[in-house]
C-alpha cells in the first residue's frame, strides 16, 4: 500500500501559519498620530500613496522620513515627482494648533501638489446608535 503521509506537511504548514500570524502585526510601521474623529465613511487609500504626518511633538514626517516643518516646501519636490503625484494625504495630530497644520498645507500647495486629503479616524458607533 503506497499512501502519502501528509501529517508532516500539515505540521509544517501550521507552524508557518503561526509564524506569519505573529510577525505580520510587527511589519506595519508608521508615525503615532492621534487623528481627529469624524462621522464620514472610511475611504480607500492607496498603499503606495504619500502620507505627510505631523505628530503631537510638531515633527513632520514624509512617509517615514523626518524633517522640520519649515522644510516641507523645499524638500517635497526632491523627494517625489510633483508632476506625477496627483494626491498627498495629510495626517495631523488633533492636539496641534490649526495654524501649524494650515502652514504645512500651504507649503505642500506651494511645492506643486494640488490635491491634499485629510486623514481622520471614524467615530466609534455604539449599539444604541450614533454618539
Amino acid at each position: 500500500m503506497s499512501d502519502i503521509n501528509v501529517t508532516p506537511f500539515v505540521d509544517v504548514m501550521l507552524v508557518l501559519l503561526i509564524i506569519f500570524m505573529v510577525t505580520a502585526p510587527m511589519m506595519t510601521h508608521g508615525i503615532k498620530v492621534e487623528t481627529p474623529q469624524t462621522t464620514l465613511q472610511k475611504m480607500d487609500v492607496d498603499e503606495k500613496s504619500l502620507v505627510i504626518s505631523i505628530d503631537a511633538s510638531r515633527r513632520v514626517f514624509i512617509n517615514k522620513y523626518q524633517l522640520n516643518a519649515s522644510e516641507v516646501r523645499e524638500k517635497l519636490p526632491t523627494i517625489l515627482d510633483v508632476k506625477q503625484t496627483a494626491e498627498v494625504y495629510l495626517k495631523a495630530d488633533k492636539s496641534l494648533p490649526y495654524g501649524l497644520v494650515m502652514d504645512v498645507m500651504a507649503q505642500i500647495k506651494d511645492a506643486g501638489i494640488e490635491k491634499i486629503g485629510m486623514v481622520t479616524e471614524p467615530v466609534a458607533v455604539s449599539r444604541e446608535g450614533r454618539r
